[in-house]
């Protein structure tokens, strides 16, 4: 039986935020460990703001926390002050619920959002005290596994992790369980082997130890070799058929402090059908599957009613693109009339319509609007498939300008492949003929145009 962490309460008064660390957030869930078979610390290696923000983990905590025989809680990334008075004052890395130390749980899941994020899972798995390489780790400490888009790229944390999950896991973490609990009621048998031997036969696992990497002179990776019999040669990743009744949490946590996204969220549809070259999701999640507007509507009703919230956000990787986005807009419209619930759009195709549709979505409370052009000139918008032309753009951005906007968002990149210093350059000046386009239209001069540049990460695959 392993004993909560106790954290002195004036030592929290010391830290930026406390409320990070706390727990005891609406809709959370706190469980008995003796009265499971199965327990789960859910790891996000990045700070809580971040952390809550991110919906994959949402629902498959709560996925596993409808289960009577599992209990799953949070673990997120402490901030440099915290992780200061842990280390000093002997704390392990605990989870938000029971606070429970990492090390006792079952099994700790890391989800790979972004590569920068490596070096956190490392960091926390010392903070938790557990051995950092999967070799060193017996069979009294937990399985510790790892999933989410970087998981298709598994190599360079392969020496860390006992199992990656490939793809789509609604349904995958069920079976997960199930094996974990079954093989811990029959005694064990083979060790953690044996049981990370039942994994790799289950679709999308994939268990480091059973391969042997090849590299060549120059250190580029050349491939794997199965070393354990019975290992796939092929691994594919999981992918949810009917994505209309897949779970979707309706009991969203709610944070008692300001968190990145803090809003309810829908998923319309997973996958993307626009194939620009440099997104990563939009090549792993394929295919497009949507979800029908009466169940969404029937999700935000409980969603809202749950939580409070007064903003509903329209998640998918280009949501403009769902076919049946009007009907649903008016659905939620109709439904929230008189609740002062606003919806959003996260960001726009550059076309009238996705302007009109915006229009309508903020009939409760204004927001600017976002647009990604993505590169600077046509040259390059070309090169990445972009298929969004400047044209396209100020059509779109005049189109907002006369129906009242004043503030436009544009997002680029800059590090795309053949970029050179004009590519760059045409950025600004997209941005001040946008501006010029504003003063045009309205004979002002209170137009705001926000560029966000971020940098191109390249991917392995």
């Amino acid at each position: 039986m392993s004993h909560p962490v106790e954290i002195d309460p004036i030592l929290l008064t010391k830290v930026s935020k406390p409320a990070r660390y706390v727990g005891g957030e609406w809709n959370s869930v706190v469980k008995d460990h003796d009265a499971v078979k199965l327990t789960v610390a859910y790891c996000f290696p990045d700070v809580y703001e971040v952390a809550m923000s991110h919906l994959g983990l949402r629902i498959l905590y709560a996925l596993l926390n409808e289960r009577p025989d599992v209990a799953a809680e949070r673990v997120y990334a402490p901030w440099p002050d915290m992780e200061d008075v842990m280390r000093s004052q002997g704390y392990p890395l605990f989870s938000l619920e029971t606070k429970t130390p990492v090390r006792d749980f079952d099994m700790v899941g890391f989800t790979l959002q972004y590569e920068m994020s490596f070096t956190n899972i490392l960091n926390m798995l010392d903070l938790a005290g557990i051995p950092l390489f999967a070799k060193d780790r017996g069979d009294d400490l937990p399985l510790v596994a790892a999933g989410g888009p970087c998981a298709y790229n598994a190599e360079p944390l392969a020496d860390y992790i006992d199992v990656f999950f490939l793809g789509e896991s609604e349904e995958s973490t069920q079976v997960l369980a199930d094996t974990i609990i079954a093989w811990k009621e029959q005694g064990k048998p083979g060790g953690k082997k044996g049981l990370l031997k039942q994994l790799s036969q289950q679709p999308g696992n994939y268990v480091p130890s059973f391969y042997e990497a090849q590299y060549d002179e120059q250190g580029d990776f050349q491939g794997l070799t199965v070393t354990e019999p019975g290992a796939p040669a092929e691994i594919e990743k999981c992918v949810v058929s009917d994505v209309e009744h897949v779970f979707f949490p309706t009991k969203p946590i709610v944070p008692n402090i300001d968190i990145v996204h803090n809003r309810a969220v829908l998923e319309l549809f997973r996958g993307c059908s626009r194939g620009c070259r440099f997104c990563q999701a939009g090549m792993l999640y394929r295919p497009v599957r949507e979800k029908s507007p009466e169940h969404l509507a029937d999700l935000a009703k409980q969603i809202i009613a749950n939580s409070g919230y007064n903003e509903i956000s329209l998640m998918s990787l280009s949501s403009a693109d769902y076919s049946c986005l009007p009907e649903l807009v008016d659905q939620l419209l109709d439904e929230f009339k008189g609740q002062k619930v606003s919806v959003s759009l996260p960001s726009l195709r550059v076309d009238s319509f996705s302007v009109d549709i915006a229009k309508k979505v903020q009939q409760v409370r204004k927001s600017g609007l976002t647009f990604a052009p993505e590169a600077g000139t046509q040259r390059l918008r070309d090169v990445i498939n972009k298929g969004v032309t400047e044209e396209d753009l100020l059509a779109a951005c005049e189109n907002a300008f006369q129906n009242g906007w004043s503030t436009v968002k544009l997002y680029f990149m800059m590090g795309l492949p053949t970029e050179t210093d004009e590519d760059l350059a045409g950025i600004a000046d997209l941005a001040y003929k946008v501006l010029n386009l504003y003063r045009k239209v309205t004979h002002k001069n209170n137009g705001k145009v926000t560029v966000s540049v971020s940098s191109f990460v390249p991917k392995s695959h």
